[in-house]
C-alpha cells in the first residue's frame, strides 16, 4: 500500500486540486484509493462530495489513541465512484472527511506518541486499498507530521512563482529536518508543479528553477492553469469524467503522474519543463 502525504508550506498552491486530480486518475484507473483530509478546510473533503458530520471526520479518530485500522470507521464512499461508472462497480474511492473537528491538533508542539496516531489508525488497511492519498494544512504542524510519519512518500506541491519556489524549499528542508529527529522515516519525497502558464515567460524562468534546485524529484509532467479544473472541481466532479481537450489533457497529466507512484515506488524521474 502506498502511502502518499500532499503537501506546502506555502499555501494557495493547489495542494487540494493536486490532492483531487490524483483521486480520479486512481478511480479511472480502478486503483482502490482512500483519501484522508487532515486540513481542517476540508477542502478536499468537498471536492469528493463528501460532508463530514460530528461522528464521520478524521478529527474524531485522531483525537485519541484509536485501534489499529480505527479510520475504517469513519470512511465513507465518494459519489465520484458512481459517476465513474455509472452503478459504482467494483470501483473504491474512500474518504476519510476533514473537518475543523482536526484544529485541536493544528499546532506546532506535540509529543512524540501523537506521530504514531495516524499510523496506527491506518495499520491493517492494505487488504482495502491499494492507496492512500493524505491532503495536509499548509503549515508544519502536529498532524503534517503525523501524515509524513505514516507515509511511504512525500508529495510536494509548487507554483512557478518566487514565493512558492522559496515555499517548496522550505517544505523539503523541513521534510530533511523530519527525517533526521523523527525515528519514522520518508520513503521519499518529490515536486510537482501546478498552474503553469507555458507561455508565461516567469513561469517558464520557474520552473526551470526548480529543475536546477530539485532535478529528479521534480514530477513530470508539470500541471498547467486551465479553467476546466475550476468548473471540474465546483461541480465535485472527477476531471477524468468531465468533458472536452483541456479536460482529457489534464486527466491524462494527473493519470502519468499517478502511474508513475505507483509504478516506481517514487515520482518520476525525468526531469519537467514548462511546455510538455
Amino acid at each position: 500500500m502506498q502511502i502518499v502525504s500532499v503537501s506546502s508550506l506555502k499555501g494557495g498552491v493547489g495542494k487540494s486540486s493536486v490532492t483531487l486530480g490524483l483521486a480520479s486518475a486512481a478511480l479511472a484507473d480502478g486503483v482502490p484509493t482512500l483519501v484522508v483530509d487532515l486540513d481542517p478546510h476540508a477542502d478536499a473533503t468537498t471536492g469528493l462530495g463528501v460532508h463530514a458530520t460530528s461522528e464521520l471526520n478524521v478529527g474524531r479518530v485522531l483525537a485519541r489513541r484509536s485501534k489499529p485500522g480505527a479510520i475504517r470507521a469513519v470512511a465513507v464512499s465518494s459519489p465520484w465512484v458512481t459517476r465513474e461508472t455509472g452503478d459504482g462497480g467494483k470501483r473504491r474511492l474512500d474518504v476519510a472527511p476533514g473537518s475543523s473537528a482536526s484544529s485541536p491538533l493544528d499546532r506546532s508542539t506535540y509529543r512524540a506518541a501523537d506521530l504514531s496516531r495516524l499510523v496506527r489508525a491506518l495499520e491493517g488497511m492494505a487488504a482495502d486499498y491499494e492507496l492512500v492519498l493524505i491532503d495536509c494544512p499548509p503549515n508544519l504542524n502536529a498532524l503534517t507530521r503525523m501524515a509524513w510519519a505514516a507515509s511511504t512518500k512525500v508529495l510536494s506541491v509548487a507554483e512557478p512563482s518566487l514565493f512558492s519556489v522559496a515555499g517548496t524549499q522550505r517544505t523539503m528542508t523541513a521534510i530533511a529536518h523530519f527525517e533526521r529527529d523523527s525515528p519514522r522515516a520518508v520513503g521519499s519525497a518529490g515536486v510537482v508543479v501546478n498552474r503553469v502558464h507555458p507561455d508565461a515567460r516567469e513561469h517558464r524562468f520557474r520552473v526551470d528553477e526548480l529543475n536546477e534546485l530539485f532535478g529528479p524529484l521534480l514530477v513530470a509532467p508539470v500541471i498547467p492553469e486551465n479553467q476546466v479544473w475550476q468548473r471540474a472541481q465546483g461541480s465535485a466532479w472527477p476531471i477524468h469524467r468531465w468533458p472536452g481537450a483541456d479536460a482529457e489533457d489534464l486527466a491524462d497529466r494527473y493519470t502519468q503522474i499517478l502511474r508513475g507512484l505507483l509504478a516506481t515506488g517514487a515520482p518520476a524521474e525525468e526531469h519537467a519543463s514548462a511546455g510538455e
